[in-house]
């Protein structure tokens, strides 16, 4: 699968795109004014400890304050490989299997009190409501090696299937790391020599003792440690050998990929082109009517059926519908093939929208089992290109599958939008007729306490035109009722909802 990297860059805000096959994959925005900070290493105050809940809240001064879970305190490896499997290291530890069970966790009142001082590290952004997540197991992730200065602890990605080069990768970190600390091997290291793992940890040491000097001169709160911008956190966490070429619309930004690459991958060559047309670089990839497509709720299959995704607080639900394709064969042959389509969709959409947390996905009903398992596997399949980590439940006999995806950043929609200051975010607004009535409610509880004989009623062009037309006989009737006159007055600036009763 031919990869690409389109990298925009202007003053304020800088787009990376990775493509595949032509298609945007994934999408990483950063903006200048709202910088992310995953990956942050603070020197935070303790404000409140949460017995109840096991967690405490650290002031890293942010607007709010960060979340801290008593897992996250302790020397536990559970916790340090959670947050590796999300963060912005994207490496995924081995399982070792048959670990000891290990003793409970202490209360959180015994290892943190108000006012203590305490370096952490972010591990989720700030999602909506809520604070950063942060953990007190710093993680310095590197081009073949994720540092855990820590934790005495080796793991291997995941990805890395062969286990003689996972048995080879092993030996060799073993024999070079500095007593006492841990390292995760990351799948860019794979097939890589002892020399350029030895670079690699050497860099990472050096800047774990810079970071702990800086502790020693400063005080609670402040940024102690900044992790990488966004351009070189995409290089140095998913540029591989089977990316073909970077283009870049910058100069500026076009220099320091190359010194970056220079620095970190000498061996690699890539070819990294200057983009300097007139048209939008996202414009003669095609990019911009994909993202646009990303951020719409209904996406239509080739086959004419289509997909809904409604993302709530709580989860994101998506519906999958035969739409206008009909089939050509029998209704189960149609249902089988819109939902192996809408798989595909499914799991493209998910890593582009970057959608986390729990996902509900109404497939179709199947009545036969086989068709159902064939679902599920080529769900399965579909999400192995995903870097974040996702568990799937087996289909139901509903159709639906319960999925989790894991959540590190804000998804694209709640990166481009914000909740309509119209709607309120609730997708609706009430009707014409529904709002008619309600000020028909509101006037026989107001005239009577109105002196005078007329009154004007300021309302949108659009009820006002109801008004006029369909329900003029409720304001004559209210006229007659009360012995007083009603003006209608438009106001094109008001809201739909909004109405206004005013004595002339």
């Amino acid at each position: 699968m031919a990869k690409e990297l389109v990298i925009n860059t202007t003053s304020h805000e800088t787009r990376v795109a990775l493509l595949e096959s032509g298609h945007i994959a994934e999408l990483y925005i950063e903006r200048t004014r709202e910088r992310g900070i995953v990956g942050n290493i603070y020197l935070g105050k303790v404000i409140r400890v949460l017995p109840g809940m096991q967690a405490a809240f650290v002031d890293i001064g942010l607007e709010k304050a960060a979340f801290l879970y008593v897992a996250d305190v302790l020397d536990e490896m559970e916790a340090v490989e959670q947050f590796i499997e999300g963060g912005s290291s994207h490496a995924k530890p081995e399982d070792d299997g048959g670990k000891p069970e290990r003793p409970p966790l202490p209360p959180i009142e015994d290892l943190l009190q108000e006012g203590q001082e305490i370096l952490v590290q972010v591990a989720k952004e700030p999602l909506g409501t809520k604070g950063a997540r942060i953990t007190s197991h710093i993680s310095l992730p590197g081009r073949h090696l994720v540092y855990m200065p820590t934790v005495d602890h080796i793991g291997i990605s995941r990805r890395i299937e062969n286990e003689e080069e996972k048995d080879r990768l092993r030996r060799i970190v073993e024999e070079i790391r500095p007593l006492g600390t841990g390292f995760i091997v990351r799948t860019a290291a794979e097939g890589k020599s002892e020399e350029d793992l030895r670079a690699d940890m050497q860099f990472l040491v050096g800047l774990w003792k810079e970071i702990a000097q800086r502790r020693e001169d400063r005080r609670a709160t402040c940024l102690i440690h900044s992790d990488l911008d966004v351009t070189s956190k995409v290089l140095r966490d998913i540029l591989t050998e089977d990316v073909s070429r970077i283009v870049v619309d910058s100069q500026v930004e076009y220099n320091k990929i190359v010194r970056f690459l220079g620095t970190f991958m000498p061996k690699l060559q890539y070819v990294i082109e200057l983009y300097d047309e007139t048209e939008p670089i996202f414009d003669a990839f095609g990019l911009e009517v994909e993202i646009a497509r990303a951020l719409g709720r209904k996406v239509w299959l080739k086959s004419g059926g289509h997909i809904i995704i409604e993302q709530t607080e709580a989860l994101t639900a998506v519906d999958v519908n035969t739409g206008r394709f009909v089939g050509k064969h029998n209704l189960e042959d149609t249902i089988l093939k819109t939902n192996l389509e809408a798989v595909k969709e499914i799991a493209f959409q998910l890593r582009l929208r970057n959608i986390g947390g729990l996902i509900i996905i109404d497939f179709i009903d199947m009545e036969k089992e086989v068709h159902r398992e064939k679902v599920h596997s080529a769900l399965e399949e579909a999400l192995k290109n995903d870097k974040a980590k996702t568990n799937i439940l087996k289909i139901s006999e509903l159709g639906l599958v319960e999925m989790t995806r894991k959540r590190v950043r804000e998804s694209i929609g709640r990166t481009l939008c914000e909740p309509c200051p119209y709607c309120e975010g609730k997708g609706y607004v009430k009707s014409r007729v529904t709002t008619v009535y309600e000020i028909f409610r509101d006037l026989r509880r107001e005239i009577p306490g109105l002196p005078g004989s007329r009154l004007s009623l300021l309302v949108h062009p659009d009820i006002a035109a109801l008004l006029y037309d369909e329900e003029r006989a409720g304001i004559e009737e209210l006229e007659q009722l009360f012995a007083k006159q009603i003006s209608i007055t438009a106001r094109p600036g008001y809201h739909l909802e909004e109405f206004e009763i005013v004595m002339e």
